[in-house]
């Protein structure tokens, strides 16, 4: 994370007497937190392959279910009013202490309108943290990929890369002939034309 935020999170950890775990790198989410449960205190773990900004705006995400629980137990939506109020609020010393870049910061301004559960799901947000990733030659995002593009995914399926129907992307497997909708923001590998 940023070096300026560390101490910060350091507090937090200290403070609620949390367990604060790296964790492997995750395709399907960035960070967890599970709430206290037999004879276990509170939880958080953050995946270890993510860039300092993704990784501070996650780690304060997580933080602010925590808060969320401490205050309302289980009567508050995971991602509802609470959890949407805690996360601004936490999430405002980091701008004071300016850790992150202009860009990144405005898109998390942006976001904070309306946090959703997951900053993959504010695209905005998602492409500006994205930026800071270190390059992956062989990696690519579907809407970054020409039509008809053959790409696989990290479980083997190979696609073709459709037409956008509104915000996600329609491409064919091609084994099955199945239709799936791809977010434009989903990494994929793309494959050699005569594949």
């Amino acid at each position: 994370m940023p070096p300026d935020a560390a101490p910060l999170i350091g507090r937090w950890i200290d403070y609620f007497k949390c367990e604060f775990k790296i964790s492997r790198g995750r395709s399907s989410k960035f960070g967890d937190y599970r709430a206290p449960f037999d004879g276990k205190g509170h939880r958080i773990s953050i995946n270890y392959n993510l860039n300092p900004y993704a990784f501070l705006v996650t780690t304060v995400h997580e933080f602010a279910h925590l808060h969320t629980w401490n205050e309302h137990k289980h009567k508050a939506k995971p991602h509802g009013t609470e959890w949407k109020n805690n996360f601004k609020k936490m999430m405002q010393p980091f701008f004071e202490k300016d850790v992150f870049p202009p860009d990144v910061k405005q898109a998390i301004v942006k976001y904070l309108n309306n946090p959703a559960a997951s900053s993959c799901s504010d695209l905005n947000l998602y492409r500006s943290l994205r930026l800071y990733d270190a390059p992956q030659e062989s990696i690519h995002t579907v809407e970054k990929i020409p039509a008809n593009t053959l790409f696989k995914l990290k479980d083997g399926r190979v696609f073709q890369k459709g037409e956008k129907l509104r915000k996600r992307y329609k491409c064919v497997e091609v084994a099955t002939k199945r239709i799936y909708l791809f977010s434009p923001v989903a990494e994929v590998e793309v494959l050699p034309a005569d594949q």
